[in-house]
């Protein structure tokens, strides 16, 4: 009798990622398994990124665990439905019961569990996982159990919610050696000259973005010692020989206190590895930049999200635009490069929003930027403000967050050309005062013309 643990991207269904190839590791899932093994719980992990649908199933059929426990995200969704399905329906893979976490199941418990999933964990896994599992194994009582729903008698049954682990200090380290790390490190060696491995240091965000979900660690700051987080780089140096960290904290120079500490440790023991992390430009200042700096950090995430402050200020950011572009401006002066976030499409947005974001990144010039337009996740604020604007909702159990619309300033295909226009405006900035690719220039200016022109049309 065991647990299964898993989870349903398959790189290959995903073409974006195919261009990029930038896979990372099942971090979560990784803890989950260290923690069952520390409480001698026999567990499997099947990491389905590099396999397919096809071959997770022989291995569950292979396996036939009591219970199979999936981790669920926006972009996972449908195929966890149809893993269910399959589970619930065939009877060779011996009919386990189906554990489902991760961040889409908090408000959408009922959906959930209409697909035919036995239990949600609502939360964080570990504590929870260790328990329903026992349970089920024993076949006792799981009422008392926090932070779980499941149906009675078609109705839904919440229990309370489980209180988050406060000193995470007792989280053994991910166990890694459940997956097929290597597939990960030669990916990104092939497609990019150097390998890239995931640290988690801290849980939960302080902040209160609107657009942000908390469903799972929540409204939090909880941070592991920094002896710990050095002593787990150190071991991965030596198992692994990673040329690049990626950390995936929200903000990781909440504290200076722990940032100082971070370095002193990462010295001492011996454990710089380059490394890049995301935090917010009001959490960093000169001495912070150099201590990230000597810690081996060689690119910074600073978040701006918009160059309007009318719009920072209707997310709920909390942070001045011309803060944001003077941390990148001084990140970019200290030799680390910088990366930034961009949101197009958010309520209220109008023409003069997006020229300003355009600005903004012309200014600031970070070395790297990501943009996206705007979608409501379910249990945000974002999605409180907009519910009943909602245009566009499709099928819960074929869609994802990601597909629904709402009413905004002009047709969602603007905001579509307003990406376009952005992207290509800027990279036009970049070359004129860079390597001044003539053919560049042109192309990025005149698809930024007709980005503009089809903005224009679409309003």
């Amino acid at each position: 009798m065991s647990i299964l643990l898993t989870h349903t991207y398959y790189i290959y269904e995903d073409v974006k990622e195919q261009s990029i190839m930038r896979p990372y590791a099942p971090l979560g899932l990784l803890y989950i398994s260290a923690y069952l093994n520390e409480h001698k719980v026999e567990n499997h992990v099947f990491d389905s990124t590099f396999y397919s649908k096809e071959e997770q199933l022989n291995f569950i059929r292979e396996k036939q665990p009591k219970v199979v426990a999936i981790y669920t995200n926006l972009m996972t969704k449908i195929n966890v439905i149809k893993l269910i399905k399959t589970l619930k329906s065939d009877g060779q893979y011996g009919f386990p019961k189906v554990i489902l976490g991760g961040p889409d199941i908090t408000y959408n418990c009922e959906n959930y569990l209409n697909t035919g999933a036995d239990f949600l964990i609502i939360g964080e896994g570990e504590q929870t996982t260790l328990e329903l599992y026992c349970a089920i194994f024993k076949n006792e009582d799981y009422s008392n159990i926090t932070g779980v729903a499941y149906l009675d008698k078609g109705n839904v049954i919440k229990t309370a919610p489980r209180v988050k682990m406060k000193d995470l200090s007792e989280l053994p380290l991910p166990n890694r050696e459940a997956i097929p790390v290597e597939k990960y490190l030669d990916t990104w060696k092939t497609n990019h000259g150097m390998s890239s491995m995931t640290v988690s240091t801290q849980r939960g965000c302080p902040y209160t973005c609107k657009w942000c979900s908390t469903a799972v660690y929540g409204q939090s700051y909880r941070r592991r010692p920094a002896e710990m987080v050095a002593k787990e780089l150190r071991l991965l140096k030596d198992t692994y020989n990673p040329d690049s960290i990626w950390f995936v904290d929200d903000v990781f120079t909440v504290s200076h206190k722990w940032v100082k500490s971070f370095h002193e440790e990462v010295i001492r023991q011996d454990a710089i590895i380059p490394f890049e992390c995301i935090t917010r430009a009001e959490r960093l200042n000169d001495e912070v930049l150099q201590l990230l700096k000597e810690a081996g950090c060689y690119r910074i995430w600073i978040g701006a999200e918009s160059g309007s402050q009318k719009i920072i200020d209707a997310m709920d950011r909390r942070v001045d635009v011309d803060v944001v572009k003077t941390a990148i401006q001084k990140t970019n002066n200290l030799g680390i490069e910088t990366g930034t976030f961009i949101m197009v499409g958010y309520p209220g947005e109008d023409e003069k929003d997006i020229n300003q974001t355009i600005n903004y990144l012309k200014a600031a010039n970070p070395t790297h930027f990501t943009i996206t337009v705007a979608y409501p996740i379910k249990g945000t604020s974002l999605y409180t403000d907009i519910e009943d604007k909602i245009t566009v909702q499709p099928n819960w159990e074929t869609s994802t967050d990601r597909d629904i619309d709402f009413k905004r300033t002009y047709s969602r295909k603007f905001y579509d050309y307003a990406v376009r226009k952005v992207v290509n405006e800027v990279n036009y900035s970049k070359e004129k005062t860079g390597k001044k690719n003539i053919k560049k220039m042109i192309s990025f200016k005149l698809k930024s013309t007709l980005a503009g022109t089809l903005m224009k049309l679409s309003k």
